[in-house]
């Protein structure tokens, strides 16, 4: 026999309080007194109570239900971004359904869309015109956009590529490097292109260009086969990579043949995941804070889910300075030109 399911009614009655005074407590009510709010809370859980969302969905009612579109999770930063979004969700009583890209994103989308949910957050690699057409796929439910270029005319939640890319080359140049190379994400990538394209526009700056420039897929894998394709005689004496991900993997390639870094090589990733501390050395990289980035695009979503005003302050970015990175080790012909005038030096004091 199946036992029958706990309903409004029910926690209700336990707390003593009207059917209407439990909707308003699930639907965040401000006319609920606090303590009103924490008898039915406790009311719902001696109960264990779950709320019906299919029935909400059926009945047209907002079911506090938020819908990431997301990258592979694999990846290290969509995750932790992820991960972040559903914790700030879950914070001010909202579910979170996550869709991950297997086809097209309007085929993600439409999963969301499917399920009903309130507003949709898209953190898929997009351009303008994509974009748009996805706005227009979601009608009148909000989205917000986390991968997107920035001409596109929607609404967005995304770090400035610009001040990360100088930050990077700016410290690079300081240390003494002029031959930079770049390890870029795939040309698909918004992101890619926009940090691609600072990377060019702050070398300039200093009157540089890339030494070389090597593609990967974000995969520690295609990092570690970029490498390879410039070992051993082609290295740059620095490289900049689009995300922490592919730097370990083109670590990995320099360790396995004996290149020191940074003494023969500098490093600087981007995003500081937080393993990217952990990396031996331990990464220097541009740092996203992927945890700030979660939170303020739900309440950005939030904010215009209720027709509030928000915040659309930039979010910038910090260089964080760990152990791949110091100044180019002198050249080898140098040294043994020094070597040599010192053997001089010696015959002639021997001499005298």
């Amino acid at each position: 026999m199946t036992s029958r399911s706990v309903t409004l009614d029910d926690v209700a009655q336990l707390a003593g309080v009207s059917y209407q005074t439990v909707s308003r407590v699930l639907n965040r009510s401000a006319q609920v007194s606090p303590r009103t709010r924490e008898k039915v809370e406790a009311a719902m859980q001696q109960l264990n109570y779950v709320p019906n969302r299919v029935a909400q969905q059926l009945a047209g009612k907002a079911t506090r239900t938020l819908g990431l579109a997301t990258s592979d999770l694999a990846l290290m930063a969509p995750a932790q971004i992820a991960s972040a979004i559903q914790q700030r969700a879950a914070a001010l009583g909202y579910h979170l359904v996550i869709a991950m890209a297997s086809g097209s994103a309007q085929d993600t989308v439409n999963e969301l869309l499917a399920q009903r949910v309130d507003a949709l957050l898209i953190n898929l690699p997009l351009d303008a015109s994509a974009a748009e057409q996805i706005q227009q796929q979601c009608g009148d439910k909000p989205a917000l956009f986390l991968d997107v270029e920035r001409s596109a005319r929607v609404m967005q939640c995304q770090y400035r590529s610009e001040s990360g890319a100088r930050q990077a080359v700016d410290h690079l140049v300081a240390l003494g490097h002029r031959q930079i190379g770049v390890l870029n994400g795939p040309a698909s990538s918004a992101s890619a292109r926009a940090r691609f394209q600072a990377w060019q526009q702050a070398l300039a700056a200093h009157r540089l260009t890339t030494c070389c420039v090597l593609e990967g897929d974000w995969s520690a894998a295609s990092g570690y086969q970029a490498l390879l394709s410039q070992l051993p005689h082609h290295l740059p004496q620095a490289l900049l990579v689009a995300n922490d991900q592919m730097a370990l993997g083109a670590m990995r390639a320099l360790h396995q043949h004996g290149v020191q870094i940074p003494a023969e090589i500098a490093v600087i990733g981007y995003d500081d995941t937080v393993e990217s501390a952990w990396y031996q050395p331990p990464l220097t990289t541009v740092r996203q804070d992927l945890q700030q980035l979660g939170a303020i695009s739900v309440d950005r979503l939030l904010a215009r889910l209720d027709g509030a005003s928000h915040d659309e302050q930039p979010l910038e970015t910090t260089l964080v300075v760990r152990e791949t990175t110091a100044a180019p080790q002198q050249e080898k012909s140098d040294i043994a030109e020094v070597a040599q005038q010192l053997q001089v030096l010696a015959r002639r004091l021997l001499r005298e």
